[in-house]
């Protein structure tokens, strides 16, 4: 989630055309809050990466970043996420479809802040010569510094397969032959899902896949608001497929950014786009013995090739599908390279100053020289001039 800048101006004009009566422009002004209103009805955002954020009535929430690391030793999947939240909500629902029965546990911080490092980009210096913009004498004066194996059928439309409290987070794990179904329950549950989510969910009740349900609540007592980061959390579950749940995301009003590290036994890779922009490859690497005590616990023994991934999604509605990932062609290493380029400096003086304020002192020297030196040579006087004799 890219956005453009440095468009012209408007044209201002001088001709305003005749006058509009004041209640016209006021009626004109409601429709407009009106169908502001009403768009946030049709297209509320709740949709959240690969899972959907629900806040409770009458309340907002937005998640702000999403990081996701996933784990893959071809028979099963794990995925740790870590939610960055904003909003007046005291509690709120997300909801993650999962191809089979899922295990639910908390997450390590640690886990991300490792990885952030491991696939940082490369910093190198590149100095150039002559000022640009920002530099003396240019400068104002200022600091320029879906798969996997199904569910097993329940007799009834929902099936409760687990419920536990892991910190902030009351987790239920469900299976559901029915989305409204799924819905009705939830909304018992507490959980008020919008109904084009009921909708959304049936793709997922057609594979038989799996929910993972939590009720997010800052404390007990319901006494503050979400915000922040939030306690990560570790869900696993089979799968002879890597998958990313995406397709819920397709609901969200604003922009999407998908950050995923993949650990794998190879390089990985996505099948398609699935209507965003081409996923970036930012790192692809293999662990070493020591990455650190999160990500070695993390990553296992068998999964320790690493690839971060990072797509952008400007219209969420052109979703297809959830995110697939296969083997690359090859493991070839990637680690991306930042150049900081900075004015060339000796002894903290620019170097064009050096040389272009040095030349024009060898320049005004020789001028010095030849002026003082034409001063002091020696002048011939000229012959005397012959006077002839007067005539007699």
């Amino acid at each position: 989630m890219h956005f453009g800048f440095g468009e012209r101006p408007a044209t201002v004009r001088s001709d305003r055309g005749p006058a509009v009566p004041l209640g016209r422009r006021i009626a004109a002004v409601l429709l407009a809050l009106f169908a502001l209103q009403l768009g946030s009805l049709i297209n509320p955002a709740y949709a959240c990466g690969c899972g959907a954020m629900v806040p409770d009535e009458g309340s907002s929430i937005s998640v702000d970043r999403e990081v996701s690391a996933v784990r893959w030793d071809g028979e099963r999947q794990e995925i740790a996420m870590r939610l960055s939240v904003r909003g007046d909500a005291r509690e709120a629902a997300w909801i993650m479809p999962v191809p089979s029965r899922a295990d639910v546990r908390l997450g390590d911080r640690a886990l991300f802040d490792e990885l952030a490092e491991l696939t940082a980009p490369v910093h190198k210096e590149r100095r150039y010569f002559w000022p640009r913009e920002g530099d003396f004498p240019f400068s104002d004066g200022e600091a320029g510094d879906g798969a996997g194996a199904g569910a097993p059928e329940s007799s009834a439309p929902v099936g409760v397969t687990g419920r536990e409290r892991l910190g902030p987070f009351d987790v239920a794990r469900l299976t559901a032959s029915d989305p409204d179904a799924l819905a009705d329950w939830l909304e018992q549950e507490g959980f008020r899902l919008p109904e084009r989510l009921s909708q959304a969910l049936r793709p997922y009740v057609d594979q038989g896949w799996s929910y993972v349900a939590i009720r997010l609540a800052p404390d007990e007592g319901g006494g503050s608001t979400l915000g922040g980061a939030l306690d990560p959390l570790k869900i696993s579950f089979a799968s002879d497929r890597l998958v990313y749940p995406m397709r819920l995301s397709q609901l969200a009003a604003q922009p999407q950014h998908l950050e995923l590290y993949v650990l794998a036994a190879h390089r990985m890779e996505t099948r398609s786009a699935i209507g965003g922009y081409l996923p970036d490859v930012t790192y692809a690497g293999r662990l070493s013995t020591s990455a650190g005590p999160a990500l070695d616990s993390f990553a296992g023994g068998r999964t320790r090739y690493l690839t971060a991934i990072e797509q952008t999604f400007p219209d969420p509605s052109d979703i297809t599908g959830d995110h697939e990932l296969r083997r690359t062609a090859t493991d070839e290493p990637y680690q991306e390279v930042v150049h900081d380029e900075e004015l060339l400096r000796w002894a903290g003086i620019p170097a064009w100053i050096v040389t272009v304020g040095g030349a024009a002192l060898l320049l005004l020297t020789a001028i010095a020289w030849r002026a003082v030196a034409r001063a002091r040579r020696t002048v011939t006087p000229p012959p005397p001039v012959w006077t002839p004799p007067p005539l007699d």
